[in-house]
């Protein structure tokens, strides 16, 4: 029987981030017959961006950040096949042997090469550190005596490398991991609970899809013959809006994951709540270019529970006299918060802040800040604390 390691105490539990962000002509999440994701709510279409999709923009743009990247893949045995070959100097064949060794090697099945993957791959997706495929590969180099005196795996035929030790690199983790969590179920104590939770997306408004036709034109055709016509057709799907967004950060589930090291906790929810103040999706980019900034951004510190204000928008907003569905929208979201606060009582909210493009003020979010950068700050300090040395 393990004891649970005690937690030390912080003023906050939850940190939730409410942002409303206007997205021009885009579509940021594209279903299996690339149209536009939508979800029928207050019985009114709504353009949505699913909360997969936003995570992994969320996953990048904090991997840039900090510096801690994290892999998702059934390939790390073909990854630490490479590293050998270029950073070792190891032969291609005993290279290719090893990765196959390691394939093989853990707790995890791994299926053998067939005619549609030339590589050994485990019948499960792993989430693990980058570093964890140069940590395989000194693995590997350690026991490169046992590989030179191995056959190439076959199935059936058991793994020459230590499974304890493929499996202990296969459970570590990192910032990234220790925020959104890992499911590996068949290694043990590899499952790590995910200390944030994401909303899907979905626009304050009722939304249009739009067919966009396009056509692309031959430059030798155009240029040499004199024809009319062109080399391809097709059509795409669109929509804009203002879309509200949320998340939220358990710290309990957080300070759990990094073994109650709060200086940790809080240079990783800064970096979180940046990450998801500032990604955006990065689908038809090319052909779009919807980078905008958020219109809003609310941040509360509760005590008791997340508190999401998605309701506020159940009755689809309507655009102001001159048009427009985002001040109308900052408007909805500050009174819904607002009435929501007075149902609940003083109960659970230790800090709200929010910072906007917003001229008026929006007394039902709390008090304001001039930069995304002031707003972090301060719910994180009010969430975890003064930093200490």
């Amino acid at each position: 029987m393990t004891t649970a390691t005690a937690l030390p105490d912080v003023p906050g539990r939850f940190v939730d981030i409410h942002i409303l962000q206007s997205v021009p002509y885009a579509n940021l999440n594209r279903d299996d017959t690339n149209s536009v994701k939508t979800v029928q709510y207050g019985n009114c279409e709504r353009t949505r961006v699913s909360s997969q999709c936003w995570k992994r923009a969320v996953r990048r743009y904090f991997q840039r950040t900090m510096g801690e990247k994290a892999l998702r893949t059934r390939r790390f045995g073909e990854s630490v096949e490479r590293r050998l070959g270029t950073e070792h100097g190891w032969p291609k064949d005993l290279a290719r042997r090893a990765g196959q060794h390691i394939a093989a090697g853990s707790s995890i099945k791994a299926d053998p090469p067939s005619q549609d993957d030339p590589a050994w791959s485990t019948n499960a997706m792993v989430y693990i550190p980058d570093t964890a495929i140069a940590e395989l590969a000194q693995l590997a180099d350690t026991h490169r005596e046992l590989i030179e005196n191995a056959k190439d795996m076959k199935k059936g035929v058991k793994s020459v490398l230590p499974q304890a030790d493929i499996d202990a690199i296969l459970r570590s983790r990192n910032g990234v991991i220790n925020l959104f969590g890992r499911m590996l179920a068949e290694i043990d104590d590899a499952g790590v609970d995910g200390a944030v939770q994401v909303a899907h997306a979905l626009t304050t408004h009722g939304t249009d899809v739009e067919i966009d036709y396009f056509a692309a034109v031959d430059d030798i055709t155009d240029a040499w013959r004199d024809t009319a016509g062109s080399a391809h057709l097709g059509s795409n799907e669109f929509s804009a809006g203002v879309f509200y967004r949320y998340a939220t950060l358990d710290l309990a589930d957080l300070l759990r994951n990094i073994g109650g090291d709060v200086n940790a906790a809080r240079t990783l929810t800064a970096a979180f709540a940046e990450a998801f103040t500032l990604s955006l999706p990065e689908a038809k980019k090319t052909s779009t270019a919807p980078h905008t900034i958020p219109d809003l951004v609310q941040i509360s510190v509760r005590t008791d529970r997340p508190l999401s204000y998605a309701a506020a928008f159940e009755k689809p907003v309507d655009a102001d006299r001159t048009g427009g569905f985002a001040q109308p929208s900052r408007q909805a979201l500050s009174h819904y918060a607002q009435a929501a606060g007075r149902l609940l009582g003083p109960r659970g909210v230790l800090h709200a802040g929010w910072a906007s493009v917003e001229d008026k003020d929006l007394s039902g979010l709390g008090s304001r800040a001039d930069s995304f950068d002031q707003l972090i700050a301060e719910a994180v300090t009010a969430a975890l604390g003064e930093a200490t040395s």
